[in-house]
């Protein structure tokens, strides 16, 4: 396939107008046109790479942490449809045993034809029991290293990311001790400022849903936020326009800097589906527009309703946040951060051919799959 006359994103990260061939799946600059070979005129598009999401729970009625394979190709197809080619759900907080048919799943998972499926969030259960959120109180713990190992060797090494509430008695040593195994993510989490910066300095380097479920920042007490500043952590964003103000979003950019910003969307079940009542980690979910909260406590946000795609066009149209920079965050910056981006994240020689043509509403035109059109 060769797709001529996009701006294509790529070279540093901005907008260059040329042709990308993709062959095998994957792409090639320069090479010669051969017979027969689809072309595809893309003047005046955008060609961005697919996305790449490190955090959500689930989409059109399926949850990943269901452990059910039906459900999480339903949810790998509904992603690749929205130009998400790349998938690393979260699981919620639950004990061992349930975790361990959530990982026998992924482990046995055969994609052909969604959103590849690249690695596993292991949110929970290494939460504060102070900032649980959504998540379910019931089955909070202390960081436990040999079972993250355990449920590590039966995901088949997915699990790419370990969520942990630095504070918490015992965490800071898993942090220690397994910092070169797995990325480890502050989050959910009561953490001042000086265990945070403990907490960097044994191995962390990621912030989960940066301003929810922690300390805000304040003149007295800085807080984990400013410590990831300073120690140049990535942060996770959801710009679905419920979970962080616009103007917040704009700040986060400015003072962390877009190539530490990682775009997330942090859905759950009711994304692609209208209003009503849903489910998440065990808890009901009333979804209403943009918001989804736990149905017996309204006043909190019980993930979001909105794919990543989405979340990046917000950004863009709607929070002022420069079109490379939110394309950078949702797409090369997560697929860095969980270790793969020789395959992903990019249109650089070498990669999958996974493009998202788009005009400059970015309403999506096409998306292509490995060189293959899935929409349009």
């Amino acid at each position: 396939m060769i797709i001529r006359n996009a701006k294509v994103f790529s070279d540093g990260c901005r907008f260059v107008e040329k042709d990308l061939v993709i062959r095998d799946g994957r792409i090639v600059f320069g090479a010669a046109p051969q017979p027969g070979e689809e072309i595809l005129d893309a003047q005046g598009a955008y060609a961005l790479p697919g996305l790449v999401d490190i955090h959500f729970h689930g989409a059109v009625g399926h949850d990943f942490c269901d452990a059910d394979e039906a459900g999480l190709q339903a949810i790998a197809d509904f992603e690749a449809s929205k130009g998400v080619l790349a998938i690393c759900p979260a699981t919620m907080t639950f004990n061992e045993e349930i975790l361990n048919g959530i990982m026998d799943v992924a482990a046995a998972h055969k994609n052909d034809r969604g959103a590849d499926l690249v690695g596993i969030n292991m949110e929970g259960p290494y939460i504060s029991p102070d900032k649980v959120g959504a998540q379910n109180p019931k089955y909070v713990m202390a960081a436990d290293a040999g079972m993250f190992r355990r449920l590590q060797a039966r995901s088949g090494g997915l699990i790419r990311l370990v969520d942990i509430a630095p504070e918490v008695p015992g965490n800071l040593d898993f942090i220690k001790e397994c910092h070169n195994e797995v990325r480890i993510s502050i989050a959910h989490t009561c953490v001042d400022y000086e265990t945070a910066k403990e907490a960097f300095a044994a191995g962390a380097s990621h912030m989960t849903h940066l301003y929810n479920a922690m300390p805000g920042i304040t003149h007295r007490a800085p807080g984990p936020i400013i410590a990831a500043l300073e120690e140049g952590a990535e942060v996770e964003l959801i710009t679905d326009g419920v979970h962080i103000h616009p103007a917040m979003v704009r700040f986060t950019f400015r003072t962390f800097g877009d190539e530490h910003v990682i775009l997330i969307a942090d859905s759950m079940m009711a994304c692609g589906l209208p209003d009503g009542e849903y489910s998440l980690g065990g808890q009901a979910v009333t979804v209403r527009g943009p918001r989804a909260t736990l149905t017996e406590h309204p006043g909190t946000i019980a993930g979001s309703a909105t794919c990543l795609y989405d979340c990046m066009k917000h950004a863009v149209l709607d929070m002022d946040v420069p079109l490379v920079s939110a394309v950078r965050a949702a797409s090369l910056n997560p697929a860095r951060s969980i270790g793969i981006d020789a395959d992903y994240g990019s249109l650089e020689p070498g990669r999958w051919g996974n493009v998202i043509l788009a005009d400059h509403q970015l309403n999506i035109q096409k998306v292509i799959r490995k060189g293959e059109v899935i929409v349009g």
